[in-house]
């Protein structure tokens, strides 16, 4: 009943910018906290940034003052902006929501399909 949409990986040049977007479709009432993961090859999952329903922010301290999370509501959508990327960023990036169902109002984890970001010359 919901899906979601990401977009906006690629390859890049170290130094180089890139804007990762999660939309969500489907039925909703709210969407409570939005992440992104990454998973490089040969290492665990870790999560990069997180931003809560009231605007709350957190990052890993690996992209802190790098990457920026932000979200827009009225399209059920978050953002995260990569500047200044290094060859140690290269993985596969995942959006993670609570969305709030509108059938029953429970919340349910839900994922993106993941995108790769590779950053190398």
């Amino acid at each position: 009943q919901v899906q979601l949409v990401e977009s906006g990986g690629g390859l890049v040049q170290p130094g180089g910018s890139l804007r990762l977007s999660c939309a969500a479709s489907g039925s909703i009432f709210r969407i409570n906290d939005m992440d992104w993961y990454r998973r490089a090859p040969g290492r665990e999952r870790e999560l990069v940034a997180g931003i809560t329903s009231g605007g709350r922010t957190n990052y890993a301290y690996s992209v802190k003052g790098r990457f920026t999370i932000s979200r827009d509501d009225a399209k059920n959508t978050v953002y995260l902006q990569m500047n200044s990327l290094k060859p140690e960023d290269t993985a596969v990036y995942y959006c993670n929501l609570q969305v709030v169902a509108a059938w029953n109002r429970i919340s349910y984890d839900y994922w993106g399909q993941g995108t790769q970001v590779t950053v190398s010359s």
